[in-house]
């Protein structure tokens, strides 16, 4: 009796505030959507630093003919300072940084850049005596990146020294920093919603307390009072998620699998979003429950 009461009274008020249960899912589906966004966003660049920290690698480049840096005063580098380099690298001293290297001679480094400019001019302009021939080093353990970055700068020989790592961080702060406009935008909408849902729930409070009044005198709980009211917000906040979940699972299907249709690097997927949707919808509950309860201390109150 008291479960078929709450129902009826859910659906009665959800009719007669259909404008503020459609604002409230709007607020609370924009609002998920952005939460969602950011924690996808958050969870792509994770995949990216797992696939692309472990390829990380540290190049030398060596002194060309006509460098101005003031190791390569001696002008291009010898093919004893090469084979210091090398040395080097290969010493105990360095095994435990260094898991490869591999040396790019010049006329290897003209065939790489014509295969990679082949569609240009540039590719037959550039001649074997204007590339540098460079050492590339696999690391043990990319975290330790600096180290081996660090050691051979400096050294007689080398022009410069750069680790991918360094170049790949400025991209993910960038993306992060996306990720903190995404959660900051969902903060502002979850702050609307939490403003507005109280507004809906009051609104019908307000237009039932005449019911209200008679079931305090009937003897009706209070908890039996504020249900109906609790379950308005919930399924009104629940349809947002799900609209919100559905948005993600749109986005993610036929958009990013295409866009980024790629082996060399791993985008989110459909999976991702399923294991957000809990998240979301347990979110979208205790909003509405939140807000709920401050709102019906007035009205409903014993």
């Amino acid at each position: 009796m008291r479960l078929k009461f709450i129902i009826t009274q859910t659906y009665k008020g959800l009719r007669s505030n259909l404008a503020m249960v459609f604002s409230v899912t709007l607020v609370t589906f924009v609002s998920l959507l952005l939460v969602g966004a950011a924690m996808l966003l958050q969870m792509q660049i994770n995949n990216l630093k797992n696939d692309w920290y472990d390829r990380v690698e540290v190049s030398a480049f060596m002194c060309p003919i006509d460098s101005a840096r003031p190791q390569c005063a001696a002008g291009e580098a010898t093919s004893e300072q090469i084979d210091a380099i090398k040395a080097f690298l290969e010493s105990s001293e360095m095994q435990k940084y260094v898991a490869e290297i591999y040396f790019e001679t010049k006329a290897d480094a003209l065939k790489a850049f014509q295969k990679q400019m082949a569609d240009t001019s540039w590719a037959d302009t550039m001649t074997e005596e204007q590339m540098q021939a460079s050492f590339r080093v696999k690391l043990v353990n990319p975290q330790e990146y600096q180290v081996v970055a660090d050691a051979l700068s400096g050294r007689e020989g080398v022009e410069s020294v750069i680790d991918q790592r360094k170049q790949l961080e400025q991209l993910f702060n960038i993306l992060n920093r996306f990720t903190l406009i995404s959660g900051g935008l969902a903060a502002v909408m979850i702050f609307t919603a939490m403003l507005l849902i109280p507004s809906t729930i009051r609104l019908s409070a307000m237009f039932r307390r005449t019911e209200t009044e008679i079931m305090r005198y009937v003897g009706a709980s209070n908890k039996l009072i504020q249900l109906p009211f609790i379950f308005e917000g919930v399924i009104a906040t629940l349809f947002g998620a799900l609209l919100a979940i559905g948005s993600l699972w749109l986005v993610v299907e036929f958009f990013l699998q295409d866009w980024f249709n790629a082996a060399w690097v791993q985008v989110v997927s459909v999976q991702d979003v399923l294991l957000l949707s809990p998240v979301l919808l347990g979110a979208a509950i205790l909003l509405a429950i939140f807000a709920s309860f401050f709102a019906l201390r007035r009205y409903t109150k014993v």
